[in-house]
């Protein structure tokens, strides 16, 4: 056990490791360094594949190290069915799609930074499928949305490709959010905040009166990561992207964090009516909304990326619908979805990286031209399309199986299934048949077959989607009745489906989907032109993302010209009226007001002497008519506070003040000589009055807040524990000095370093006014600019 604990904490950190290692392999070995840095996401998929026979046989892994063990925080991680799916595809596909980059991208200048941004990802994802603690599967989860942003925006002097990132930023970001605020919910209903806890807190969950909340918080944070309706329109806009970053992050990994949350929380929060109402309703909003945005598309990665939002659509209304084969049916078309989508993805590209064009009506007559690239490609799409001997095919099957119920419910969502996938039967095979049949056009490369480095990860993916069916006993043996298990909270779940097809209802819905489908693939420009006029004028979401950022960009303004407005007696004012509310209002409300001030008994005259020094030095700011005589004056009171201090016992302490009290006087006094100020107070008497208020409120909050402080009874534990341990640790005989230097150290570091930075930052200002002076007194141009 402890060799598989030590293992997989390595495993989870070979992508890290490739993060770090890749600008500099990169800059050694050029293109050929992809080949090496693949090692690191297969060394770790080899890992999770030694785990499939344990995990087959109904173990579950977890393991971990405590990171805040005093808050039971650890790093740990949850391996069953569902989460070892996950693993093994972002591990084996994450390894093709660094080969596939090394060749993409080969000669980019910045090949090296995209490759350690994609182990950056790859490292998150894993971290979301196998975190077993809420906390770690939230950083995971928001660090995936940060590392997608710097993918989607790696080509960051494009606005599209700027906009794109931001907008998936935002969407995902802030979904993020929206579900921590249900794990906390999940946490507090159940009082664990473990993933592999929490399952066996279904009817706790199912029972809160929270639950309805808790469900809506957790369908919005996976709802805008898998790209359900209305957020699906951030998914195609990143096709800005580079075709690597499309074909794993928008296919087979990030896209899909969404709907692994709901299947790994469908045994807690799964068999309600409202689970079983809006996870088929939304998602076949968004089957439906992608399948037919994608028809009108003639950019080939874009008409992909709008059937990974149908297909989203489609597991998310398989994992609501509530029956044992629409949880068959939503594993076997993840891992179908996963093998031909990925697949697609990179042939899309071989396609615009030979030919320097996607543009679906500029492609003709490829076939000759790049034959192996032509039959992946039909490999790839006679799965999608749902066809044998393809896995596919079993997925459609199991499909349409689940869905062959003859209440009005599954009537309804058998008939948008039917819908989606004829139209995503036409689109398979607009990208995979069309650009290659017909007679070849001029392009603006000439075509030619793609290098290994770019044929080899779609070959896989394509010949995986193939034998994953041809050995469909081991392959459900191994993948889909474990992972199935998971889903459905049970131990034993059996797939058990072949290549023979359903005979009956289901064998009817697939039959009717090849007919729909061939019939808009032969009418596929008839009707890309119809959607485009029906869509004409329609406004979609994209838009009015444009509008909410554009209204929260003028907000902020609007909200800075207030609290902001660039005048530093407001910034003062504001500041010392919080103050104010913050010590008096407390002590008013909860009726904490000192019972009683009694004057200091045994006060001697010296310290009565002090302490009249002190008033009148009060006394002489407030009628100093010019500002170094109140700076001076000023000075007086905190010298009488230092004898205080020495008087009492603390020279140290004393001796301080006295120092911190002459160079404030002292430079203080150097500052006002420097700023150009009138001669007189120009405030008016409202605002005098005004002031002298609000310095009467904190001076009397302070007062109250002291006076309060002291009517408790004094606690000794600390001063106790420094008395004690001051020596005896640190050494040291001077308390505070060991306060300060040792058991605050890290504190008084960082006042050294704040300090140390805003002094380097009035250096820089002094300098740059100094350069400016310079030049004004040259007459050079660029001094106004300055």
């Amino acid at each position: 056990m402890a060799d598989v604990t030590a293992l997989t904490f390595l495993a989870l950190c070979l992508p890290l490791i490739g993060a770090l290692a890749a600008p500099f392999v990169i800059r050694v070995l050029g293109a050929g360094g992809a080949w090496m840095l693949a090692l690191a996401p297969l060394l770790a998929f080899l890992h999770f594949l030694r785990l499939v026979p344990q995990i087959a046989h109904g173990e579950i892994i977890t393991g971990g190290y405590d990171w805040v063990p005093g808050l039971g925080v650890r790093f740990s991680w949850f391996l069953d069915g569902l989460s070892l799916t996950f693993a093994l595809l972002i591990t084996g596909i994450g390894t093709l799609i660094v080969l596939y980059a090394g060749g993409y991208l080969r000669g980019h200048p910045d090949q090296g930074r995209f490759f350690s941004f994609i182990f950056l990802f790859m490292g998150a994802m894993l971290g979301v499928v196998v975190s077993d603690s809420f906390l770690m599967f939230f950083i995971f989860w928001e660090l995936t949305s940060i590392t997608s942003f710097l993918l989607i925006g790696f080509d960051h002097e494009r606005e599209a490709a700027r906009r794109a990132a931001l907008q998936a930023l935002v969407v995902t970001g802030g979904g993020g959010l929206i579900l921590l605020a249900g794990l906390l919910l999940l946490w507090g209903m159940t009082g664990v905040a473990q993933l592999s806890e929490l399952m066996q807190y279904g009817d706790v969950v199912r029972g809160s009166p929270l639950y309805f909340a808790t469900l809506l918080l957790v369908l919005g944070g996976a709802f805008t990561k898998s790209a359900q309706f209305p957020f699906h329109f951030w998914l195609p806009n990143a096709m800005e992207a580079p075709t690597p970053v499309s074909a794993y992050l928008h296919s087979a990994t990030m896209v899909k964090a969404g709907v692994y949350l709901l299947m790994r929380l469908n045994p807690v929060m799964g068999a309600t009516p409202a689970w079983e109402i809006l996870l088929p309703v939304f998602g076949g909003l968004t089957l439906v909304t992608g399948s037919v945005l994608a028809i009108r598309q003639t950019d080939l990665k874009l008409k992909l990326a709008y059937t990974t939002v149908s297909s989203l659509g489609l597991l998310v209304l398989l994992t609501g619908f509530g029956s044992d084969y629409s949880i068959k049916a939503a594993v076997l078309y993840l891992v179908a979805h996963s093998l031909f989508k990925g697949a697609l993805f990179m042939v899309a590209g071989i396609i615009d990286h030979e030919t320097g064009t996607r543009n679906i009506t500029r492609l003709r007559g490829l076939r000759k031209a790049m034959p192996l690239t032509f039959a992946i490609a039909m490999a790839a799409a006679l799965s999608m399309a749902g066809l044998p001997p393809f896995f596919g095919f079993l997925a459609k099957e199991e499909i349409y199986t689940a869905l062959a119920a003859g209440d009005p419910y599954s009537i309804l969502f058998a008939a948008i299934a039917v819908f989606g996938n004829a139209l995503m039967f036409a689109i398979a095979f607009a990208v995979a048949l069309r650009p290659f049949t017909g007679r070849p056009v001029e392009t603006p490369k000439h075509p030619h077959e793609a290098p290994v480095l770019l044929w080899l990860g779609p070959a896989v993916l394509a010949l995986a989607g193939l034998l994953a069916a041809l050995f469909s006993g081991f392959t459900h043996g191994a993948i889909s009745s474990p992972m199935t298990s998971a889903v459905a909270g049970k131990t034993t779940t059996i797939i058990s489906i072949t290549l023979a097809p359903h005979v009956g209802v289901p064998l009817a819905l697939s039959l009717l989907t090849m007919v729909l489908g061939i019939a808009v693939y032969w009418q596929l420009d008839r009707a890309r032109t119809l959607v485009a006029f029906l869509l004409h004028s329609v406004r979609g979401p994209d838009r009015g993302f444009d509008h909410v950022i554009a209204g929260l960009v003028r907000f902020a303004h609007r909200v800075i010209g207030i609290v902001q407005p660039g005048r530093l007696d407001i910034y003062v004012a504001s500041t010392f009226v919080s103050v104010a509310a913050i010590l008096l209002v407390p002590l008013i409300l909860h009726g904490e007001l000192p019972q009683a001030f009694a004057w200091p008994a045994g006060l001697r005259p010296h310290e009565a002497g002090i302490m009249l020094i002190a008033v009148l030095g009060l006394l002489a700011v407030l009628i100093a008519r010019d500002r170094l005589t109140a700076i001076v004056s000023l000075g007086i009171q905190g010298f009488a506070v230092a004898l205080i201090f020495l008087l009492f016992g603390a020279p140290d302490l004393a001796f301080t003040q006295f120092m911190v009290e002459t160079l404030a006087v002292v430079i203080l006094a150097l500052v006002m000589t420097r700023l150009r100020l009138s001669p007189t107070d120009p405030r008016h008497g409202a605002r005098r009055l005004f002031d002298i208020a609000l310095s009467l409120a904190c001076g009397l909050g302070l007062a109250l807040l002291l006076m309060r402080a002291t009517e408790a009874p004094f606690n000794t534990a600390l001063s106790d524990f420094f008395n004690a341990h001051s020596k005896l640790i640190a050494h040291g005989a001077n308390v505070v000095n060991v306060i300060i230097v040792d058991f605050r150290g890290t504190d008084t570091l960082g006042e050294i370093a704040v300090v140390a930075v805003t002094g380097l930052a009035i250096l820089a200002l002094i300098r740059i006014r100094g350069n400016a002076e310079r030049r004004l007194a040259t007459n050079d141009p660029d001094a106004e600019e300055a």
